[in-house]
């Protein structure tokens, strides 16, 4: 079983910038592919960002295009922890920010589906004009 836990949303105004964590345990983290998805009132839950498991001590990282050189994924193994730094905010990245995980080597497209099976609790993102 994994164990998710996001922290640092909040309230920031447009062309602020924020950083998410998601800390993991119950399972080593080189194994786990991790991704960040959101939610807007009323939409549909999005992809984000992902970060692959470690392969060949490499991991692999993608983005939606809407948050393509504005958000930035990486993975801290010393911390067990994941990060979303969001730059360069827009109203409309204000949704709930949901870290899930996945375990072992997956394809680009699994990455970028909802379809992961261990989810954390999501944590707000707020972007005022």
């Amino acid at each position: 079983q994994v164990q998710l836990v996001e922290s640092g949303g909040g309230l920031v105004q447009a062309g602020g910038s924020l950083r998410l964590s998601c800390a993991a345990s119950g399972r080593t983290f080189s194994d786990l592919a991790m991704g960040w998805f959101r939610q807007a009132p009323g939409k549909e839950r999005e992809f984000v960002a992902a970060i692959s498991a470690v392969s060949w001590s490499v991991r692999s990282t993608y983005y939606a295009d809407s948050v393509k050189g504005r958000f930035t994924i990486s993975g801290d193994s010393a911390r067990n922890t994941v990060y979303l730094q969001l730059n360069s905010l827009k109203p409309e990245d204000t949704a709930v920010y949901y870290c899930a995980a996945l375990i072992g080597s997956r394809s680009p497209g699994e990455l970028m589906s909802p379809a992961y099976r261990y989810w954390g609790q999501g944590t707000q993102v707020s972007v005022s004009v």
